[in-house]
């Protein structure tokens, strides 16, 4: 009786943090991500047109871009300084919180065929070069490579990298991998649906589909799920999760 009383507690709890926000379904279909700022606002991408969309908490449609190539979101944490980079286009593009381009940055014309990109701060970026076999480490703001390591490993199912404290965290479709600069293997997990890595101070966040886990650099623990969600996001608020064509938000209060 007291443990169906506890679950009966933590049910209504649960339905109680929930919140919808007010997007129109129709906003939803053929959406291949969802990203909240730590303001509020909600980001929708489409590979359908390559368009990017900004909403309030409430609905309103506040810009939207429309791209010619498919691009990756690093994040929109901070909105001012919102990172896309393209791997068909060789080029990194960084836009302001309407959505507007305040700069463009061409690679192809100093490095090999980038995989990847993960950009440290408003000045740096890892750049992960498959054809050289290298991790550079790139001033983007005075056009210069600061830091370049022999990197020889497959990057042929990378969904997601990032680098933090001299270890390179790489997301593939169905595994999680920390390597030092010398490229060793120093832990290796297994993870379904795997979609993108983020940090939060000390700790990788990792993100799939229904799930989120995180990996505090000795184990993976899974910190939300839904198996009803398309599509799962966090921002300071709590967790996003799009719902049958609907976003719920799950307060962390």
């Amino acid at each position: 009786m007291k443990l169906l009383s506890l679950i009966l507690i933590l049910t209504s709890v649960l339905t109680f943090s929930q919140k919808k926000i007010g997007l129109d379904s129709l906003q939803m279909r053929d959406i291949q991500e969802v990203l909240g700022d730590d303001y509020g606002n909600i980001y929708l991408y489409k590979k359908k047109d390559f368009s990017l969309t900004k909403y309030d908490s409430v609905g309103i449609q506040l810009g939207k871009v429309m791209m010619t190539f498919p691009y990756k979101i690093q994040s929109v944490t901070n909105p001012l300084n919102i990172v896309m980079f393209s791997e068909n286009a060789q080029e990194i593009k960084f836009l302001d919180q309407n959505l507007n381009e305040i700069q463009k940055i061409n690679l192809s014309s100093n490095f090999g065929f980038i995989r990847a990109v993960y950009a440290e701060d408003l000045q740096f970026a890892w750049l992960l070069d498959d054809s050289n076999k290298t991790l550079i480490q790139y001033n983007f703001r005075s056009n210069s490579v600061i830091n370049s390591f022999p990197f020889n490993i497959n990057l042929q199912s990378l969904k997601d990298f990032l680098v933090y404290n001299n270890k390179i965290y790489i997301l593939r479709e169905n595994a999680f991998e920390v390597y030092n600069t010398k490229a060793t293997l120093l832990f290796s997990e297994g993870i379904n649906n795997a979609r993108k890595l983020s940090r939060n101070n000390d700790d990788i966040l990792i993100f799939g589909n229904q799930s989120i886990t995180r990996f505090d650099g000795k184990t993976i623990t899974e910190i939300f799920q839904n198996q009803n969600a398309k599509i799962v996001d966090k921002n300071n608020s709590g967790f996003l999760a799009l719902i049958k064509d609907k976003l719920y938000l799950y307060n962390l209060k």
